[in-house]
C-alpha cells in the first residue's frame, strides 16, 4: 500500500507581483477565512520522489512531473494524503501513459480541462477519492455559469428558428389561400362559394343590373353593406309603397 499525495500551490504565474499578491489574499480570504476555495494548483504523488500534473502545451502531452512540493511556477501551499492505492508501480506506469495519450497539451481549458480535473482522474483510477470541492470551485462554478450560459443561447436559438418556420409556413398557407380566391374570380366557374363573397365581380354586376332594372339609385359601399357584411336585397314594390304611405 502506498500513500496518495496531492499538494496545492497557490497560482502565482501571471507575471505581476501585484497580480500574484492579490491571488494569494483571495485564496487566504476565501479558502481560509471562509473555507469556499480560491484559485490553485495540484499535482499528485505516488511512488518516488515526483508529483504529476497537467498543463498547457502547443504539441505532445500536457502531462508533465517535477519534484514534489518544487514546481517553480506557483507558490507552494499545502499536501494532503487522499488515501492509499495498492497498485503496483508497474500498474502506475501503465496508467500513466494512458493519461498521456488522452491529456495533450493542446486540449488544456481553464474552466473545464485543467491540472485539478487532471489530478481527480487520475486519483479516481488509483482508486482514492478525489480532490477535496474547495481545490477546483472556482473552476467547476464558471464551468458550470458557461454551461447555463450556452445552454440559455441554444434555447433562443431554438425558439427563434422555430418562430421563422411557422411564419414561413403561415405565409405560404396565406399566399396559397389568395392565389386559390384569385383564380376562382378570374377562371372558375361560379360557384355557391363564390357567389357569396362580396368582392366578386359577378356578384357586383348581377347586383347592379338588378339596381338598374328596378328603378333604383346605387347606394355607397358603407350604405350598401350591413355590419355583418351582407350586401342588402333591392327594394321591391311593397317597399316603394310602404315609404309612399309613410311620406304622406
Amino acid at each position: 500500500m502506498t500513500d496518495v499525495v496531492l499538494h496545492i500551490y497557490d497560482v502565482t504565474n501571471s507575471g505581476s507581483e501585484k497580480t500574484n499578491s492579490t491571488i494569494v489574499q483571495i485564496n487566504k480570504i476565501f479558502k481560509d477565512g471562509i473555507g469556499l476555495g480560491g484559485i490553485f494548483h495540484s499535482a499528485v504523488q505516488v511512488f518516488g520522489d515526483d508529483e504529476w500534473s497537467f498543463g498547457f502545451c502547443e504539441q505532445g502531452t500536457g502531462v508533465f512531473s517535477c519534484p514534489s512540493g518544487k514546481n517553480p511556477m506557483y507558490t507552494y501551499r499545502e499536501s494532503i494524503v487522499l488515501g492509499k492505492t495498492n497498485f503496483s508501480i508497474f500498474k502506475l506506469n501503465q496508467i500513466l501513459r494512458e493519461l498521456s495519450r488522452e491529456w495533450p497539451g493542446s486540449s488544456y481549458d481553464l474552466l473545464s480541462k485543467n491540472c485539478n480535473h487532471f489530478c481527480d482522474e487520475f486519483c479516481e483510477r488509483l482508486g482514492v477519492p478525489k480532490l477535496p470541492g474547495w481545490v477546483n470551485r472556482f473552476a467547476n462554478a464558471g464551468d458550470t455559469a458557461m454551461e447555463v450560459a450556452g445552454n440559455t443561447a441554444l434555447r433562443f436559438r431554438q425558439a427563434k428558428t422555430e418562430i421563422v418556420s411557422a411564419s414561413k409556413v403561415a405565409y405560404r398557407f396565406l399566399l396559397g389561400v389568395t392565389n386559390n380566391v384569385t383564380n376562382n374570380v378570374k377562371n372558375g366557374p361560379e360557384t355557391p362559394n363564390n357567389s357569396n363573397r362580396g368582392g366578386s365581380p359577378r356578384l357586383q354586376g348581377s347586383w347592379l343590373k338588378n339596381i338598374i332594372t328596378n328603378g333604383a339609385k346605387p347606394s355607397t359601399s358603407s350604405e350598401a353593406e350591413n355590419q355583418n357584411g351582407v350586401m342588402p336585397l333591392p327594394p321591391t314594390r311593397e317597399d316603394d309603397q310602404a315609404l309612399l304611405h309613410s311620406s304622406s
